[in-house]
């Protein structure tokens, strides 16, 4: 079974046991587990449920592997021609990594 969520403007395809890097979030300090209810496909088992925007009652729950995983870096290069004028900053993004650990259709 798989599922199509929206998350902050991305879709992802999950599957239990799948694990995803998302947005960082506001979070309890106790919390382990994070549920996402914008559910725009559930497939798998030979019936696909699509929603209309979304899916009645559906979510996907995982559970918090990570909460500040970093992603790849990456570098900005600003020069200005015939002149030493030169400037390299580099930026690396902050994540949330997360388990998927079941699908509620």
């Amino acid at each position: 079974m798989y599922a199509i969520i929206e998350d902050s403007g991305q879709q992802f395809r999950l599957a239990e046991g799948d694990v995803v890097d998302v947005d960082l979030r506001d979070l309890d300090e106790n919390a382990t587990e994070v549920a996402f209810d914008r559910v725009l496909l559930i497939g798998g088992e030979g019936d696909v449920k699509v929603g209309t925007p979304l899916v009645d009652g559906a979510k996907v729950l995982a559970e918090i592997v990570d909460e500040e995983a970093k992603g790849p870096k990456t570098y900005n290069y600003y020069w200005r021609r015939r002149k030493t004028s030169r400037r390299k900053t580099g930026h690396r993004q902050k994540y949330l990594r997360v388990r998927v650990t079941k699908i509620v259709a």
